[in-house]
């Protein structure tokens, strides 16, 4: 008999636990929810901002092995968009700067380029719907030109 009532007493005991484990749950599940959405935002960031330092990496190197600014301009140009668009990257809005001036020194001194590339994505275009607003990612590269490689004027 006595077995029997400290069955039962352990039986109340789990229903009035039952509710507060419901209670619980409620209040920290939605914390949880937020702080996984915002890890996976900051990785999103982090992750494109690499992809853009690509893109400057690439576009510094496209620049530095052509013989004029005005060609290496271009160039850079297209390289950053071209590493942008390959990687997956949609900017709202974007530019290009190269410094060019590594390409002026006489044959036989090291000279170098310079690229800056600078992204504005939204966090919506990186597949988090609903964050607000825009970030600039912003990447520089430099770019060694051959000391012995034929320049132009």
């Amino acid at each position: 008999m006595k077995h029997v009532l400290n069955w039962a007493r352990g039986i109340r005991k789990a229903r009035r636990d039952a509710g507060s484990v419901a209670i619980e749950a409620a209040l920290i599940i939605p914390p949880l929810i937020m702080f996984v959405c915002l890890a996976i935002a900051g990785g999103r960031l982090v992750t494109s901002g690499a992809k853009i330092d690509a893109a400057a990496e690439d576009a510094a190197r496209e620049a530095s092995i052509h013989r004029t600014a005005a060609a290496a301009q271009d160039a850079a140009h297209e390289a950053a968009g071209e590493s942008l668009n390959d990687q997956g990257i949609r900017c709202a809005s974007s530019s290009v700067t190269v410094d060019a001036g590594g390409l002026n020194v006489p044959v036989g001194q090291v000279g170098t380029v310079i690229v800056t590339v600078r992204c504005t994505v939204n966090p919506s275009d990186l597949l988090l719907p609903g964050v607000p607003g825009a970030r600039t990612l912003t990447s520089t590269a430099t770019s060694v030109v051959d000391r012995f490689r034929q320049r132009e004027d």
